[in-house]
């Protein structure tokens, strides 16, 4: 099966600093995918460069069939269909609703009546567990696991085939973030969704991922199952996972 996403000898740098030398992987459709590594080593940076923000230095980068370094602007909005990107603090408008946050998209790409975009909108928030009281509310006006929601259910609007996830519980309580990590695998599952996500959430990795790839001195270190990444002997994958007790790994 060919992948959705194909990352290519990706080279990145910013004047003299080098944040990737040769990164390389693909995705297959369905997986739901976890890129790991320290503060600095391009994880952000990557996935931006995955949905068309920022340009690699060098390398290839193919979404769906398109490429994504060469492609235009007529070529990426029609890919934008396609994917819908979570960032990190959620992004929401703060001077629209909720409602209209979410509608924002399907205005944008879709032609459609006011009627349909409305009942879109209840169907997207009920896919995120947030019911039709929400609508009105300004994001100032929400819990912060309330706020993601709202911006996942964004994402969603236009029925994309990948998601894209930028450290998805960052600022969520524990209990706020599993449940976010609840929501995410049963979106997963039953959508059909292909998920690409950065974290740092150890929690995360060890209660939904499929599979996480590592990233440490501008190159790939790691890549297979958490089973398989964890056993890696490599300093900082040691160091990384130290953190969680083995009974806990155990547990996942």
């Amino acid at each position: 099966m060919e992948p959705v996403l194909e990352v290519d000898a990706i080279v990145t740098r910013f004047e003299s600093a080098a944040i990737h030398d040769g990164v390389s992987f693909s995705i297959a459709r369905g997986q739901l995918v976890a890129l790991i590594g320290g503060s600095g080593t391009g994880k952000s940076v990557l996935l931006k460069e995955m949905i068309g923000l920022l340009r690699p230095t060098a390398g290839r980068i193919r979404m769906l069939g398109t490429d994504v370094c060469k492609a235009g602007a007529a070529d990426m909005n029609a890919l934008r269909h396609r994917f819908g990107m979570l960032f990190q603090d959620g992004a929401l408008f703060s001077s629209l609703t909720v409602a209209e946050n979410i509608a924002l998209p399907l205005r944008e790409h879709a032609q459609l009546d006011d009627a349909t975009i409305a009942a879109l909108v209840g169907l997207k928030l009920s896919l995120v567990g947030l019911d039709r009281d929400s609508c009105s509310k300004t994001p100032a006006q929400l819990s912060g696991g309330m706020r993601k929601r709202v911006a996942l259910a964004r994402a969603l609007a236009l029925e994309p085939e990948i998601l894209f996830l930028d450290e998805p519980t960052s600022g969520l309580d524990p209990i706020g973030a599993r449940a976010f990590d609840r929501l995410i695998r049963t979106l997963t599952d039953s959508l059909g969704l292909t998920v690409f996500m950065v974290t740092h959430d150890l929690d995360t990795l060890f209660s939904i991922v499929d599979r996480a790839i590592a990233l440490a001195g501008g190159r790939v270190i790691a890549d297979g199952p958490l089973a398989s990444v964890t056993g890696l002997d490599h300093p900082w994958i040691r160091q990384y996972f130290s953190t969680r007790s083995p009974q806990l790994q155990g547990a996942a």
